[in-house]
């Protein structure tokens, strides 16, 4: 009961999140309107992105100063649930920008093509691509030692790229993504406290079910290794 104490908290906290996210007053603000609820799925969902993608990195830099089977597994199981967010992250994006952005007085083709061209949607792609060029380094190298140590070295690299793509990039161009000159989901001034009391818990119940997620995928490939040696 104790080990399972952060689990329970975990699935109280995402039972909060749907709740208080779906039920609870918002600000009326006319562009957003209900849609601002989706603050509570999005932006969380790109927090524990990252979170999981720092400690990917981590890892992977462990992995390289004493390479161990455990940390390239730590690594890549990470990778992959962060790349698992941030592909939710980025389709509860396109569905918010397709009732806030997209322009109902012009063509759905003309409204589109303009979204599509935004800076933050292009290169939030761009990044995932790399991550997912990551994995399918890993599978086209078959010795395990090579296949670790390049998968380390470019995890780095592709952590490293995530700033330029997702965060400095997108601020230098004109963009309709809000928070060009900092954060709004972290600014107290920008944010309601009705919404802060459900924001910050959503943070926390997101990353915990993603943990969830990669100590469930870690320990199925640990016994999967522990067979191949047994055999």
């Amino acid at each position: 009961m104790k080990k399972a104490w952060w689990k329970i908290a975990c699935v109280l906290l995402l039972v909060y999140t749907f709740v208080a996210g779906l039920l609870s007053n918002v600000p009326d603000l006319p562009q957003l309107q209900e849609t601002i609820r989706n603050l509570y799925f999005h932006v969380c969902m790109w927090f524990a992105m990252m979170i999981f993608f720092i400690v990917s990195v981590v890892y992977a830099v462990k992995f390289l100063r004493n390479p161990s089977l455990k940390y390239d597994i730590y690594s890549r199981q990470f990778a992959v649930v962060g790349i698992v967010f941030g592909v939710l992250g980025y389709a509860t994006g396109i569905m918010w920008m397709s009732y806030t952005w997209a322009d109902p007085n012009n063509a759905a083709f003309v409204s589109y093509r303009s979204v599509a061209e935004e800076p933050k949607l292009i290169g939030t792609a761009i990044a995932l691509l790399i991550y997912l060029a990551y994995l399918i380094l890993r599978d086209s190298i078959q010795d395990y030692d090579k296949k670790a140590r390049i998968s380390a070295v470019y995890n780095i690299l592709a952590f490293a790229l995530l700033f330029p793509t997702i965060w400095i990039l997108p601020r230098l161009l004109p963009s309709l993504h809000p928070g060009r000159e900092g954060n709004p989901a972290l600014n107290t001034n920008d944010v309601d406290a009705r919404m802060r009391i459900v924001f910050y818990p959503a943070i926390i119940g997101w990353t915990l079910l993603g943990h969830w997620i990669t100590t469930l995928k870690i320990r199925i490939v640990l016994l999967v290794e522990r067979k191949l040696i047994n055999d």
